[in-house]
């Protein structure tokens, strides 16, 4: 990763921790386009849109941040939260029981 992406990462985590979730969000988008690899950027971003209740485009690229790394726990449950939000109840439940099985030790994905 770049010092540039890296530095604008911070900075949005520090408009993300002042509640500035706009500015934050479209930091992360830009972190995303800029290291489209990036986990913790399509994390922070989904997290973001959530907080804002932007709850399809928050699923979307929660959707994106399983592609990067299936057996996430944390991708998985917060992708359920998404889900739960936008009461797609069903989606929610097996989002989560992924994360379940990942927390006991699990795969989603075999390697």
């Amino acid at each position: 990763m770049t010092p540039e992406v890296e530095e604008l990462f911070d900075d949005a985590n520090g408009d993300f921790a002042l509640g500035e979730l706009e500015t934050a969000a479209e930091k992360y988008r830009r972190c995303t386009e800029l290291a489209p690899d990036y986990f913790d950027a399509w994390h922070a971003l989904e997290m973001a849109l959530m907080k804002l209740g932007r709850i399809p485009e928050a699923i979307e690229i929660g959707k994106k941040t399983i592609e990067l790394r299936p057996n996430d726990q944390l991708a998985w449950s917060s992708l359920s939260l998404c889900y739960v939000r936008a009461g797609m109840i069903k989606e929610a439940e097996e989002a989560g029981a992924k994360a379940r099985i990942l927390s006991w030790g699990g795969k989603v994905k075999k390697d």
